[in-house]
């Protein structure tokens, strides 16, 4: 892709997100992800009420009367977004591929964070790390990780979530908070993922297509593994064969939700024909009811 072309792409995603950014997910956003620890801010002397735990007790020596240490709490968090880049993220029947859709969420998300005063950091993975971005503040860390993610030319086709969040356990030292962006078209990620939310806050954010849950009746088809390059021939119009396909993701749907609930990580399920500043929206909200229940 040219760069005009891509500079053109991400001054539409900037445009086109800007106003959920700022209508929907700022107040939510702030609210929902707070800092995570506390830092010093002045010292003042004691009054009523004050906890004697607080009471620095050298700058009372000198003073000759109590003084009390004051903490504000850290509104700077790391965002990192751990996407997707595999070859089955290039799917698409309507206006979206999977891959273009991620990226806006990407973009609406990063946004977000930033508008916060948040760093943000990206990696692209197929069943290798293939790109890493350090965490940083900034509008131009967000162009650049939309950047990075239109230009990315992977070099395989494979997925291997496992690899990309050992890679980011290991990597990020400080609390953050971590999207996982894929549609999970992958198995064996469970244990990688258990200790990735051990550490960090994991949020998942699985990306389909229509397609992929309602197989069209459109006769015979001939269909091709992205992944895997494998080819085979289906009859979408036998009846018995559509029942059978929405029986199995139905299963499919059932095992991936129980899947998550166990692992107790968020897990957000998008589709390119719907939108997703509804989806997200209702995320954010329900987490703020539960978070200000406890």
């Amino acid at each position: 892709m040219e760069t005009a072309s891509i500079i053109k792409r991400i001054r539409k995603i900037e445009i086109s997100t800007r106003n959920i950014v700022s209508e929907l997910f700022s107040g939510e956003y702030h609210s929902l992800f707070k800092g995570q620890g506390l830092e010093f801010s002045e010292v003042r002397a004691y009054q009523e009420g004050d906890s004697f735990r607080q009471i620095d007790w050298n700058v009372s020596a000198r003073m000759g009367h109590p003084y009390i240490k004051k903490f504000e709490e850290t509104r700077e968090l790391n965002v990192v977004f751990l996407v997707d880049g595999s070859a089955s993220t290039l799917f698409g029947t309507k206006s979206f591929l999977k891959s273009e859709y991620i990226t806006e969420v990407t973009a609406v998300l990063s946004f977000s964070a930033l508008s916060n005063n948040d760093k943000v950091s990206l990696l692209l993975f197929t069943d290798e790390v293939e790109k890493y971005v350090p965490p940083r503040k900034g509008k131009k860390t967000a162009l650049r990780i939309l950047r990075d993610i239109l230009y990315f030319e992977p070099k395989s086709a494979k997925t291997n979530i496992a690899k990309a969040t050992e890679y980011i356990y290991r990597l990020i030292k400080k609390k953050s908070i971590i999207f996982v962006i894929s549609d999970f078209i992958d198995d064996d990620y469970d244990d990688s993922l258990k200790l990735l939310a051990k550490k960090h806050d994991v949020i998942a954010l699985r990306v389909q297509d229509k397609a992929e849950m309602e197989l069209p009746d459109v006769g015979l088809l001939n269909i091709k593994d992205p992944e895997t390059g494998e080819t085979f021939t289906v009859n979408t119009s036998s009846k018995k064969f559509r029942t059978r396909y929405i029986n199995l993701i139905s299963k499919q749907e059932i095992s991936i939700k129980n899947r998550f609930k166990k692992l107790k990580i968020d897990l957000i399920n998008l589709r390119t024909d719907q939108s997703y500043a509804k989806e997200l929206m209702k995320f954010f909200k329900s987490r703020l009811r539960m978070k200000q229940k406890r």
